[in-house]
């Protein structure tokens, strides 16, 4: 069975993609630790990050970096977050999100998903999207 990660990744179902190519795609969590939260994620269905080949992982952390550095120019926060649980989704993905002190880096934190604005998050995938030039994603 896909996980959830393919199945939005395949368009099953709903995703704010704000970065996409043939390898790797980024969207919006839908329980964000802050508005911009970004999930980082190989195209290809790998549980673990430490399976995954050099020149994907290395793939993987360069799109990461990119959306690190529109978050901190977007957001207007010190720091982009770089967390790797692995835990929740049994595929590959890297949480990068807004952040200003450690505290930030806490799931337990995180807004639910029916406490989200959909007009803010919509306008935080939209300024990732801009930030990244990949409209064509919307």
């Amino acid at each position: 069975m896909s996980s959830v990660f393919t199945r939005i990744i395949n368009g099953e179902l709903p995703g704010r993609f704000v970065y996409r190519d043939e390898q790797v795609v980024a969207f919006l969590t839908i329980e964000p630790l802050a508005y911009g939260h970004t999930l980082v994620v190989p195209v290809e269905e790998v549980d673990k990050w430490t399976d995954l080949s050099p020149e994907l992982w290395g793939h993987l952390n360069a799109v990461a970096q990119r959306v690190g550095q529109a978050i901190i120019s977007e957001f207007d926060c010190q720091r982009a977050g770089y967390i790797i649980a692995g835990f929740d989704v049994p595929h590959t993905h890297i949480h990068v999100f807004p952040t200003n002190q450690m505290s930030d880096y806490d799931f337990r934190n995180a807004m639910a998903m029916d406490a989200t604005d959909p007009t803010a998050m919509d306008e935080a995938a939209e300024k990732l999207r801009r930030a990244l030039d990949q409209s064509r994603t919307a």
